[in-house]
């Protein structure tokens, strides 16, 4: 066997160990072993590596039992951080996760959508830096970090269109975001990762093909298909509001002509009020007129509403279902959003996380690039 297929073999066998770690919490050495497939002096070998890059750690044995207790081993999701970010017209989300995906800390600034895009970076640096600072020492490193952000985003994190945002047209966000840091930045479009979160923890944890549909102020659709996100070509998938045939209406403008905000309009709906039940059923026949052009071409398992309506629960989603009944053969069924407004951040958490996993799996290979800017 040459040199290089011993290191490859090497990367093979401490990737199988790390990833027993992360699906099946603390485990002894010889439960690894089996886990991964491997015997236990090259576990031990595997896991070593692992200890000393800081990803393992040996945890308090278990009780109970007799004789002496086995060693047992835990990954170690502080090790490293990832931050997501929702840079909006109207409120910056800043999220710090660890390495498992748990949020440790947030930090929320309402802005004025008429910011220029400097000052509204200046900004969201300062709630992302506010939000990490705010861990303490806990919070290790940085690994990545990824915003969400309206309008078209192409696949290498440069805004290519947007026209709620002033200035944001043209502006390479994932590089400024990971610049911040000093790590590897991403970006991409709010509705897109607004779907990646709710395929992750949300209500379409356990379906693959989702249509997700981001209502209010920002208004967009995301589209995964076999469980990966599809932003098309350009990253344009889903820009339906460009679409006239679709009818798409603003419903922030929509409830703004009516001098109710959404909380407001559901609850005189539940009452029961003939006006707010109407606005309710427009709302809602526009909300399937865009999604039933996805549905028709890809026939998705489940679609997910968010934003600002989707808390109209019951009353929109019922009128809904029954407007995509009427526009399309089969409807799939339709679902709040788990995570409301905090969708989109949860999101750029994920799509932060997808980058450090893939290093992870390949330890010897993701040391470096994780401390490089993009």
């Amino acid at each position: 066997m040459t040199t290089h297929d011993t290191a490859l073999l090497r990367r093979l066998n401490t990737r199988a160990i790390l990833h027993a770690l992360r699906r099946g919490g603390p485990q002894t050495l010889s439960g690894l072993a089996r886990a991964a497939g491997l015997s236990r002096q090259t576990a031990e070998v595997a896991l070593a590596d692992l200890t000393a890059r800081g990803l393992a750690r040996e945890v308090a044995p278990a009780e109970g039992g007799t004789g002496r207790p086995a060693r047992r081993f835990a990954f170690r999701a502080e090790a490293g951080h990832v931050v997501g970010l929702d840079v909006g017209p109207r409120r910056i989300l800043a999220m710090l996760a660890d390495l498992n995906g748990d949020v440790i800390g947030e930090h929320r600034l309402d802005t004025d959508e008429h910011l220029p895009a400097a000052e509204r970076l200046t900004l969201a640096e300062q709630a992302a830096t506010a939000c990490v600072e705010a861990a303490g020492p806990a919070r290790g490193d940085v690994w990545a970090a990824t915003a969400g952000t309206s309008g078209v985003v192409d696949r290498s994190g440069r805004v290519s269109v947007s026209t709620l945002i002033p200035g944001w047209t043209g502006l390479d966000l994932a590089a400024q975001v990971g610049r911040w840091f000093g790590c590897p930045g991403f970006a991409a479009n709010d509705a897109n990762l607004a779907a990646v979160a709710e395929h992750w923890r949300g209500s379409a944890r356990h379906v693959d093909d989702v249509v997700y549909v981001l209502t209010g102020y920002r208004s967009g659709h995301g589209l995964l298909l076999d469980g990966r996100l599809r932003t098309g070509r350009t990253g344009s998938a889903g820009e339906l509001g460009r679409l006239p045939l679709t009818g798409w209406e603003d419903a922030s403008a929509v409830l703004a002509g009516t001098g109710r905000d959404a909380d407001e309009l559901f609850q005189a709906a539940r009452a029961g009020e003939a006006q707010a039940l109407a606005l309710v059923d427009r709302l809602a026949r526009g909300l399937a007129r865009g999604a039933s052009v996805l549905v028709v071409a890809v026939d998705p398992e489940l679609v997910v509403v968010g934003g600002v309506l989707a808390r109209g629960g019951g009353v929109l989603l019922e009128r809904m279902r029954a407007h995509l009944a009427d526009m399309c053969l089969n409807p799939p069924e339709i679902a709040p959003s788990t995570f409301g407004e905090e969708s989109i951040a949860y999101g750029a958490v994920r799509m932060a996380l997808d980058h450090v996993d893939q290093e992870l799996m390949d330890p010897y290979e993701g040391t470096a690039s994780r401390r490089r800017t993009r």
